[in-house]
């Protein structure tokens, strides 16, 4: 492991660690809960969120798989809807000027509006928040991949087309590598967006999960068990953004 590697390990985790430090401090001292002119109570320690993980891990766990099933069947699906059309798009340009502009339509509408619509047409079960998700990480993948695909150099096609080569060939060969950077670059940005709109879709409507056990904790001021639930939904956060980079270096080895 070579030495920026691990500098890009160790240095985030001593500032994080730096930050829970002097969060500690902060919150133990009562001087956040004075200078923001709050009860104690309000302003829970690391040590108490910590706790709060410990004593309430199996309805945290229970309510975080729901959630994190609804992320990521929506990110497998939203991935494989973008690529599909972007596939399509790039062969067909009267699809793409056809399909395209209700893309950037159905993406412009918010999730606040279109989650409750979908609740009251399916209910609080889980696809309503797997089909929210999946429509807000369809159009950065769409959009990147289509960039992708047309970014490719025109001489390497030109070459490809001297030596004979089949339009599915100058696909495989030339124009999905192309691509490949251009996806991870969207999925980045899908898998960072996807929790956010998973919390909101539950907020809409639904029987379990880590947005539900917020609004709950919320209603009962129990403030640490909402720093827990929080915390969850950051590891999570982080984890699928470290595991797409990942991906992409292990896919895009000659980047």
């Amino acid at each position: 492991m070579n030495r920026r590697v691990v500098l890009g390990w160790i240095l985030p985790v001593l500032v994080i660690a730096a930050l829970i430090g002097l969060w500690q401090i902060a919150a133990s001292t009562g001087a956040v809960a004075e200078a923001l002119n709050l009860e104690p109570f309000l302003v829970p320690s690391p040590a108490e969120v910590g706790d709060a993980l410990w004593t309430n891990r199996s309805v945290l766990w229970e309510n975080t798989w729901v959630t994190l099933r609804e992320i990521l069947i929506g990110l497998a699906a939203g991935i494989v809807a973008g690529i599909a059309l972007a596939v399509a798009m790039r062969f067909s340009r009267l699809l793409r000027d056809a399909i395209f502009p209700l893309s950037v339509a159905v993406q412009a509408v918010p999730v606040v509006v279109i989650a409750p619509i979908l609740v009251v047409w399916f209910g609080f079960g889980i696809w309503v928040k797997v089909i929210v998700v999946a429509l807000a990480c369809f159009f950065p993948i769409l959009v990147n991949t289509l960039d992708g695909l047309r970014s490719v150099d025109p001489e390497a096609v030109k070459m490809m087309r001297t030596l004979d080569a089949s339009p599915a060939a100058i696909f495989g060969r030339v124009e999905a590598p192309t691509a490949l950077p251009y996806f991870f670059s969207g999925a980045k940005i899908a898998v960072a967006v996807a929790p956010i709109v998973a919390l909101f879709a539950e907020l809409a409507g639904s029987n379990a999960g880590l947005m539900r056990l917020i609004v709950q904790d919320n209603a009962n001021l129990e403030i640490a068990d909402m720093f827990a639930a929080a915390t969850i939904l950051a590891v999570i956060g982080v984890l699928l953004v470290g595991l797409t980079a990942l991906a992409q270096r292990l896919v895009v080895t000659w980047r």
